[in-house]
């Protein structure tokens, strides 16, 4: 199978690891990415994107929520979304969520459960625990991120919706975007994102990406934690997202058209 991966960082590189399939990876810079080492894998440009989709059977994006944004509304074969940030926004909700649509869990889980249940459901919230280094954002001033980085006891960053959520922390909290497509059930995707409500807390007591997710309603209380060790190469990223994305792609592969 042919495989197009938008992005070859931590993630792109993991995942080439784990799966023995032909890729071809777009990134911003060729040459910067040689002198890492290319792994076998084949880069190409933003340039080049149209004519790689066309000679690719499935399309893993795995570069952030804004390449997802502009990149995957322009697919129209099989691809897999592990950004689900980019679903807040409601165009592009609206031009990824086809029958092409495949979305990874990404660093938790229990989406199977929340799934079925989803319409009974009234409260659903995530609280996403973090090392603060991997919190610090570009709009943040110096001196935020300074104070982040000498944090000794846990800090409450933001509490409100995944749309507000995913502005500021677009690398933090597509898990909190990907639990309200999860609960949707009948419901439109906005309504889900109104509902779920996100807490990001910087804990620089337990490096470990941590999530707790709590659910009520007439179906009954459900509560699923996770904790998961940080990406050695991106503290950013949870160390589970590449082992998820890979089920992911292990799990459709067998109903992906080639050639």
């Amino acid at each position: 199978m042919k495989i197009l991966l938008l992005g070859f960082g931590s993630i792109g590189r993991h995942i080439v690891r784990l799966l023995d399939y032909d890729f071809t990876a777009m990134v911003r810079d060729v040459a910067a990415h040689r002198e890492r080492g290319t792994m076998g894998v084949k880069l190409i440009t933003a340039e080049q994107f149209d004519d790689a989709v066309t000679n690719a059977d499935l399309v893993v994006e795995a570069a952030g929520v804004a390449v997802a944004k502009q990149f995957l509304p322009r697919v129209h074969k099989p691809f897999v979304l592990t950004s689900v940030g980019a679903l807040a926004d409601p165009e592009v909700a609206e031009a990824l969520m086809t029958p092409h649509l495949h979305v990874t869990n990404g660093a938790i889980g229990g989406f199977d459960v929340l799934e079925a249940v989803a319409d009974q459901l009234d409260q659903v919230s995530i609280t996403t625990s973090k090392d603060p280094t991997g919190l610090i954002q570009p709009w943040m001033s110096e001196a935020e991120a300074t104070r982040l980085e000498k944090l000794t006891e846990p800090e409450v960053l933001f509490s409100g919706n995944p749309i507000a959520a995913i502005e500021k922390f677009p690398g933090n909290v597509n898990v909190s975007v990907a639990l309200a497509y999860a609960t949707r059930g009948a419901k439109p995707l906005a309504e889900a994102l109104q509902r779920v409500q996100v807490t990001l807390v910087a804990d620089p007591q337990h490096p470990e990406s941590a999530h707790v997710i709590e659910a009520s309603g007439a179906a009954g209380r459900f509560r699923f934690e996770f904790a998961a060790s940080p990406s050695p190469i991106n503290p950013a990223t949870s160390g589970t997202t590449a082992l998820s994305l890979a089920a992911t792609i292990r799990r459709i592969a067998p109903y992906v058209r080639r050639g």
